[in-house]
């Protein structure tokens, strides 16, 4: 539920954009999956991304108890990629091989999308770090430097493309 905090890890920003927003693509499309071919109703992806969305409410509120601002931990924006999911399962007449296929392309590469434009809409991250300055690391968790300019530095395509290509395998556990 907390994948979006990646706003905490101010030196390793993109490389955590782009892991959490695979591991938060994963997370609604197994689940709304499983939710899809359980019910049998379209519409019931959406219902599950509203209770993930409900959840994080609750743990947002969790760290504004703590003393960090409200919009320090980015909500994640899972409910249009779950409403494409509807989409699939009702366009495809509740085709669960074109749910896994083509639902899971979709949100694979939509939900990193959503996710930078809710990134985008909260305060600068290098300002409120300074602000919310974090504990020492010890040694050994203290993070290498990453490499400038890997992944052409687009951890918006490098989500989507990792997570459209994942979401289907994930769709079908689900």
């Amino acid at each position: 539920i907390n994948a979006g905090d990646y706003i905490f890890y101010t030196d390793w920003a993109w490389t955590s954009f782009t892991v959490f927003s695979i591991s938060q693509t994963l997370m609604l499309v197994v689940g709304a999956t499983y939710y899809l071919t359980f019910t049998g109703v379209p519409g019931t992806a959406t219902y599950y991304a509203l209770i993930m969305t409900v959840y994080t409410w609750v743990a947002k509120g969790a760290w504004f108890a703590l003393g960090y601002p409200y919009d320090f931990i980015v909500t994640p924006v899972w409910l249009p990629s779950a409403m494409l999911l509807d989409l699939v399962y009702w366009a495809t007449k509740k085709n669960k091989h074109s749910l896994i296929l083509f639902g899971g392309v979709l949100v694979g590469m939509s939900l990193p999308l959503f996710n930078m434009v809710n990134l985008i809409t909260v305060a600068d991250p290098l300002e409120t770090a300074f602000k919310y300055p974090r504990p020492t690391l010890p040694p050994y968790m203290t993070p290498i430097e990453p490499q400038v300019g890997k992944f052409y530095n687009s951890p918006v395509a490098l989500g989507a493309g990792a997570g459209a290509v994942l979401a289907c395998t994930f769709a079908a556990l689900g």
